[in-house]
């Protein structure tokens, strides 16, 4: 008999906003019982995380309030508390102490004034009134379970001097360091590697086997709830539009999102020509939703390029003369200097690297975070000097180029960055942003040329004209990288390098996108070079995979193979820890169970 640890029913919460009142979640009910990993699973705005806001009593008021609905919390198994309707006071109790959360972003949610153990150890004090010295003892402990590398300098560091996997074992730690009855984790992987996502996949399983503890997992990618949860919830603008068995959603998704949420995931045994959306499996008319297609596997088969028209399509790329040369490059930071400030060792960010990127091709980059693969682009394009090597585009040396002439070649060398809010100024409207380089290289004989000019490409990368006045604020996180995307066709590039440029977006808008950067190369005749930490991604856009580790190049060669007939233990591990969300691997590990 399982049995119910929480209880949410017809919950509903509501924020006031300038252009009226927003139901961000709207009569939504599901259950948790012991032990269990319940999935949460939508895109941005479907009230995912609002929901578990709500259960843990941090809506803020104003703007928000629960407005309707129940919580109900089994403290003993038996008799309920409604967590709506008690006092402050008795939530702190519960708050932190039986049910934790891991926020989405580390960085903001820990104080970088405090080393890691002081705000572990803060936690445990305030909770089970201990002593700073057991106190002590318990965070190692915790830094120990949650396999920080080093525990003892984790607890003296701050939280800008560990990785961002390390962080989020910090934030582990301080949800476990009470030994919660529920855990609430809110996108806790989202934009982390592959290989560090696997680890806290295992950890956050491992630790609810051993504790008894339930587990709210928050996400947009389902792939991550194949790996996780005994139960999906689907939810959409704020409403519950499937729930089920993990096994039952993964064989036979009845709603049309759930079924675009699975089929936008860039599948690993196959090549498609393009990603299905969520726009292929459903519409909306006055507020209903109306599916197109029933058939999830007849769409994505209808995508799908043989292994010839693959082959083609390289011998006809290598047929072409590469327009990037890239010859035993490093890039080394200084680490440590002597007296007279001369450097005397180096961080090896790039080490002695050599590659051809041919004209028309899509070359992928991919790595863990800190394996060079940024540093890599931006030296390319000398937004970081070499410290030695060779980078030949179109036969100049890029490295030896003086000002003048470097910004001539930046005409038809851009790069889409990782972060599309903090590549765009804030005090400018997205017209004037796309408009500026067009301006200091002189394109165009007037602005009024120029602003056509602008319409048209926001047109191309699916915005409208009107947008022309608005500020990068007024934009979601998939709209802000359109308009960095159109600000970087708008010098009609040769060359263009995606860092990162999808790996903060939800998959449905990183589907979107992946299809607008193949529809655009395929229109304009560019070369991309494709940086990213997800390997899935790189394989669907890329034609050709470079692997990364530690400043060096692992393997190199055709996407496909690689991914096929990996020659290289590290290739091994990254592909090993992709998400596959197979069927057959959920149904493995519920037999293990």
């Amino acid at each position: 008999m399982n049995e119910i640890l929480l209880d949410v029913k017809n919950l509903v919460t509501e924020f006031k906003t300038e252009n009226g009142t927003l139901r961000a979640v709207d009569d939504v009910s599901f259950s948790v019982n012991k032990g269990e990993v319940i999935g949460i699973v939508g895109e941005s705005g479907s009230g995912k995380s609002v929901t578990s806001l709500s259960i843990m009593r941090l809506i803020p008021n104003p703007p928000g309030k629960i407005i309707g609905g129940e919580i109900n919390y089994y403290r003993d198994g038996k008799t309920p508390i409604n967590l709506v309707n008690i006092p402050d006071e008795q939530m702190r109790e519960f708050r932190g102490n039986e049910i934790s959360m891991i926020f989405q972003e580390p960085m903001t949610s820990l104080n970088p004034v405090f080393t890691c153990g002081n705000q572990v150890m803060e936690a445990i004090m305030l909770h089970q009134k201990v002593s700073k010295k057991e106190a002590e003892a318990k965070t190692l402990d915790l830094f120990a379970q949650v396999k920080l590398p080093d525990p003892k300098r984790a607890l003296d560091a701050y939280p800008h001097q560990l990785s961002g996997g390390q962080k989020q074992r910090v934030m582990i730690a301080m949800a476990m360091s009470c030994q919660p009855q529920l855990l609430i984790a809110d996108e806790p992987t989202t934009a982390l590697d592959v290989t560090v996502q696997k680890t806290i996949l295992e950890l956050i399983n491992e630790l609810s086997r051993k504790t008894g503890m339930s587990t709210i997992f928050i996400t947009h990618d389902l792939g991550v709830i194949a790996e996780i949860a005994d139960k999906v919830v689907v939810m959409y603008k704020g409403k519950i539009v499937e729930q089920g068995a993990v096994v039952d959603i993964f064989e036979n998704p009845k709603h049309p999102y759930t079924k675009g949420l699975l089929a936008c995931r860039p599948p690993l045994g196959k090549r498609l020509s393009k990603l299905p959306v969520i726009a292929d499996f459903m519409e909306e008319k006055d507020g209903n939703i109306i599916e197109k297609t029933a058939d999830m596997n007849a769409l994505v088969e209808a995508f799908v390029v043989s292994e010839n028209q693959t082959k083609k399509r390289y011998e006809e790329l290598q047929s072409h003369q590469p327009i990037l040369q890239v010859k035993n490059l490093h890039t080394w930071f200084p680490n440590k200097t002597n007296i007279f400030g001369k450097a005397i060792d180096y961080v090896k960010a790039v080490d002695d690297v050599s590659f051809d990127v041919y004209e028309g091709e899509t070359l992928g980059l991919v790595g863990e975070s800190g394996c060079g693969k940024t540093t890599l682009g931006r030296t390319i394009l000398r937004l970081v000097e070499p410290h030695s090597g060779k980078a030949i585009f179109d036969g100049k040396d890029i490295f030896n180029l003086g000002q003048n002439e470097l910004k001539e070649l930046r005409e038809h060398m851009q790069i889409i960055f990782q972060d599309p809010y903090s590549s765009l100024n804030p005090r400018m409207t997205i017209g004037n942003a796309i408009m500026e380089p067009m301006q200091v290289h002189k394109k165009y004989s007037n602005d009024s040329e120029r602003k056509d000019k602008v319409i048209e490409l926001l047109e191309k990368v699916n915005m409208k004209a009107e947008h022309f006045m608005r500020y990068p604020h007024e934009f979601s996180g998939g709209q802000r990288q359109r308009i960095c995307i159109a600000r970087a066709l708008s010098l009609k590039p040769k060359f263009i390098i995606c860092d990162e440029s999808v790996s903060a977006l939800d998959v449905s808008v990183q589907a979107q996108v992946l299809n607008l950067l193949i529809q655009l190369r395929e229109e304009f005749k560019f070369t991309y070079i494709f940086i990213s930490h997800d390997l899935s991604v790189v394989k669907f856009m890329s034609d050709r995979m470079v692997v990364m580790n530690k400043g060096k190049i692992e393997e190199m060669g055709i996407a496909d193979e690689i991914y096929n007939n990996p020659q290289n233990e590290y290739t091994k591990k990254l592909i090993a820890a992709i998400p596959k969300g197979n069927i057959e691997d959920i149904k493995a590990r519920f037999a293990h169970l």
